[in-house]
């Protein structure tokens, strides 16, 4: 019998292994059960509680600090069980997105711990370089106006010939900027006003009207320089970051695609 596509997935077998893990400790016991009375905090899982002291405090738990962990355990453990058994579980929005998560951690996990090649990062860093460029700088005049017809009057006397100096209404706003950040023209401007200026074509005619949260603007785009591309070897902790993010959310989506595709579903119109 020929098997079905997505089983060949290696993402599969990875999940496959989580849920026989999972089965493996069930059968051994390892697995709650809300009906026993019986909580046994043997060696291993003292063991696993001073880990997570140690990870947390940066040493090792004294004997006393261990009793405490202990009973700590021990206190969460009971009210877990009595949780699970009174049903608590069931139909909570929070504890079926909490699963969820965890679902999601499983199919990330290799990409959060996996270390890629330079190969890998130099591949991907090639393919993204806007992801890692500086920020473009600007060069331009503008005048603002508080109406969209008194700004097109203005564009009509400056196509006359009249003196930009004299026109345009009072505002505390630099009428001239010489290579502003992109970040302090979105400061000064707003992001409506940016994402129009990114649509003009740089030269010495005015264009516009440009609007913004502002009101309306006549701009003169001198110079727009593009951000420039650091070397790979200077940056590469940020292309690796850069990398591992949408690597995990890629693992995700493909891992929610696989096991959703083993499911019927049946939404009511």
């Amino acid at each position: 019998m020929k098997l079905p596509g997505w089983t060949r997935e290696p993402l599969v077998h990875f999940l496959l292994a989580g849920v026989l893990v999972f089965a493996l400790f069930s059968m051994r016991g390892e697995e709650v059960d809300p009906t026993s009375r019986v909580i046994d905090v043997d060696r291993e899982t003292q063991a696993s509680i001073a880990l997570g002291f140690e990870q947390m405090m940066g040493r090792a738990p004294t004997d006393a600090e261990l009793d405490s962990q202990i009973d700590r355990y021990v206190r969460e453990e009971v009210l877990y069980r009595e949780a699970l058994r009174l049903g608590f579980d069931r139909g909570d929005a929070i504890v079926r997105r909490r699963l969820a998560q965890k679902m999601d951690m499983v199919a990330s996990a290799r990409a959060e711990t996996g270390q890629p090649s330079d190969e890998t990062l130099q591949t991907w860093y090639a393919a993204h370089p806007e992801r890692f460029a500086d920020e473009a700088h600007y060069t331009l005049d503008q005048l603002w106006f508080s109406r969209d017809d008194a700004a097109k009057s203005a564009m009509a006397r400056l196509k006359g010939g009249a003196d930009w100096r004299r026109l345009g209404e009072r505002i505390d706003l630099p009428a001239s900027l010489a290579s502003e950040p992109r970040r302090e023209l979105l400061a000064r401007f707003g992001e409506r006003f940016v994402d129009e200026i990114d649509r003009l074509e740089p030269g010495d005619t005015w264009q516009g009207p440009v609007a913004s949260g502002l009101g309306w603007h006549l701009v003169r785009l001198s110079a727009r320089e593009p951000g420039k591309v650091p070397p790979f070897a200077d940056i590469r902790q940020q292309v690796e970051d850069d990398w591992r993010s949408e690597t995990i959310a890629e693992r995700k989506e493909e891992a929610y695609r696989i096991l959703r595709d083993a499911y019927r579903i049946e939404i009511a119109r």
